[in-house]
């Protein structure tokens, strides 16, 4: 009888331990769910990272992307990350507004010069300290993605800042895009980004602002007779996840995913460059060949009436974002 029982608690020993083994070699799934097409810097981006993470964490971590609000949107997908339901997004930088005053910055009119001063600034020490300003919430920054440089649009031209009163224009959900067109005089409408060509379409807005590559993958431009090189502001995204989820990985997994997000970052932000320049040239190809749109490219006193229009939204926003936050920006451009 002895050994029966010491030979069934082998045998229940070694179950537990198969139970445990089999459990341990089950992947982590990771889904990555985001708004916008495959061809964009975003969904490029998602789509590296999930390559990548199959080939160097094979049978470790499985990676699922869902582009195109096929999941959830931009407003959606937060809660969906405080429940589980998703392990990484990447909404722009004017969603999170909600979880931290900080990331404001981003959407103040005029700030950054270009992205290679906005790159300065989110891989310098502040752009850096910033990716933590949502753990509060249970959010933890891991990237910054760009998209690029914003453009202005509607179905009239729009050359000076009076050129823009009394328009609906779409806008992100963001407290400082909203005061940056009641600067203007003009009506901001927020809406998520996958409402917005249907919005246009059918005249619910009468324009909106975007970068190259969104206005030429969404085909705004078959919606919108003229745009603006403005280039007033940057639209980039922040990859983010549960800060508990993040926290809870194995050591090594978790600094293995940090490495390729940093990888893929660079490429994203290389990418980005370029297909602003590709997207805007199809902008301006279409418009040559049907004339059913046009490119609008403003001059150096015509930009610096729009500068002078919204700039009083940084003074607007500073006790918010912070003094010292605005003025590290403002270095980067140097």
């Amino acid at each position: 009888m002895r050994i029966l029982m010491i030979s069934l608690t082998l045998l229940l020993l070694s179950a537990c331990l198969g139970e445990q083994t089999d459990h341990s070699a089950t992947p982590i799934k990771i889904k990555f769910a985001h708004v916008v097409a495959e061809s964009t810097p975003k969904g490029i981006g998602a789509k590296l990272f999930q390559q990548r993470v199959e080939k160097r964490l094979a049978g470790k971590v499985v990676v699922e992307v869902y582009p195109n609000s096929q999941l959830y949107d931009d407003n959606k997908v937060m809660e969906a990350l405080l429940l589980g339901d998703v392990q990484l997004a990447a909404p722009s930088l004017a969603k999170f507004g909600k979880y931290t005053k900080k990331l404001q910055v981003f959407d103040l009119p005029f700030l950054f010069d270009n992205l290679e001063a906005v790159n300065r600034f989110q891989t310098g020490p502040m752009g850096q300290k910033l990716l933590s300003s949502m753990t509060q919430s249970g959010y933890l920054g891991l990237a910054y993605w760009h998209n690029g440089m914003k453009q202005l649009s509607a179905n009239q031209p729009l050359r000076v800042p009076a050129n823009a009163k009394g328009l609906k224009f779409r806008i992100q959900q963001s407290h400082v895009l909203q005061a940056q067109f009641e600067m203007l005089g003009a009506s901001p409408q927020k809406l998520a980004f996958a409402e917005v060509y249907n919005a246009l379409q059918t005249g619910v807005v009468d324009g909106q602002e975007n970068t190259w590559s969104n206005i030429e993958s969404k085909k705004f431009y078959e919606v919108q007779a003229h745009f603006s090189q403005s280039n007033h502001g940057v639209l980039d995204y922040l990859v983010v996840t549960n800060a508990a989820f993040w926290k809870r990985l194995p050591d090594d997994i978790r600094t293995e995913l940090e490495q390729i997000l940093a990888e893929v970052g660079l490429e994203v932000n290389r990418l980005a460059q370029e297909l602003a320049m590709v997207s805007r040239q199809s902008v301006m190809d279409f418009a040559q060949e049907t004339g059913k749109t046009e490119v609008l490219t403003l001059s150096q006193a015509e930009l610096a009436q729009w500068r002078k229009a919204m700039q009083p939204v940084w003074k607007q926003f500073e006790s918010e974002i912070g003094q010292e936050v605005i003025e590290a920006a403002i270095a980067a451009n140097e």
